[in-house]
């Protein structure tokens, strides 16, 4: 898809196209790559900013790590595909064919048995879209969660930045889409847990953080009901929220009680049934 910047003005507010501007002609991109249709980039704000975009799709369907909340696309997106105007970078799809191709098999399962090795959140993407078997519990998501926090205030005793948290909703998402709601609702779970256990540290980006927190409890009441769990599975899932909504973080505890009355229903109505 050709990229022009009446196309881009369309994504965005004025302010944001404006300021996505600067940003592409400070040159803030740090990096950009083409395989296919998927364009992803690096670009410099507050922080390194990733994301993704697709060259396929009429909107480009743009995904920011960043924290913007607001309407239309944010001035990294703009940024990078002002950049695409000027340049469309090589696409690297056909080298990666080829290579593919020629690779021999044993040589390409050591490779990536490496490198997941290497990279805890590899693994846990490449366990999400291929594996079979029991994957981490809501527990070890919920300390992953913790570990972010932790990263953030190293220097600072508080968040003043907004955490990429899209390597659980991710990972949630590949379970999701084959049907592995328990496993999609332990992310889930972890996610929403340790963000209420640590959102006392935060102190910028508030409407980022309850938009991630409610979107990821939506997210695990709908898993739990298309899980369609017995009782006493449904119990435990129930229980999660009953004591969060007594004990949560102040702003969660209505949004827990929410979730709670969304999933008990939908357990009465299998029992009737």
């Amino acid at each position: 898809m050709t990229v022009d910047k009446t196309n881009i003005r369309s994504l965005c507010t004025d302010a944001v196209f404006d300021r996505g501007e600067n940003y592409f002609e400070e040159e803030r991109i740090r990096d950009c790559t083409r395989v296919g249709d998927s364009i992803t980039a690096t670009v410099q704000g507050s922080r390194l900013y990733d994301l993704t975009l697709s060259l396929s799709e009429s909107n480009f369907d743009p995904s920011c790590s960043c924290p913007y909340d607001g309407p239309g696309v944010c001035k990294h997106v703009v940024a990078v595909l002002l950049s695409l105007t000027d340049e469309m970078p090589p696409n690297r799809g056909e080298q990666i064919d080829a290579v593919l191709t020629d690779i021999d098999e044993e040589d390409l399962q050591t490779f990536v048995r490496d490198e997941l090795s290497r990279d805890s959140g590899m693994l846990d993407r490449f366990l999400a879209r291929f594996g079979a078997g029991p994957g981490k519990s809501h527990t070890e998501y919920k300390q992953d969660v913790n570990d972010l926090f932790e990263e953030h205030t190293d220097q600072y005793p508080v968040v003043v930045e907004a955490i990429d948290f899209s390597q659980f909703t991710g990972v949630g998402e590949h379970y999701h889409e084959r049907g592995r709601y328990r496993q999609a609702a332990a992310v889930y779970r972890g996610l929403v847990a340790g963000i209420d256990d640590n959102i006392h540290l935060v102190d910028a980006a508030y409407d980022y953080y309850a938009r991630v927190f409610r979107e990821g409890l939506d997210a695990y009441v709908e898993c739990v009901i298309a899980a369609d769990p017995d009782s006493q599975e449904r119990e435990e899932y129930e229980t999660f929220l009953k004591e969060r909504a007594e004990t949560g973080a102040a702003p969660h505890q209505a949004q827990f009680k929410r979730a709670l009355s969304l999933v008990q229903p939908a357990a009465r109505d299998d029992d009737a049934n």
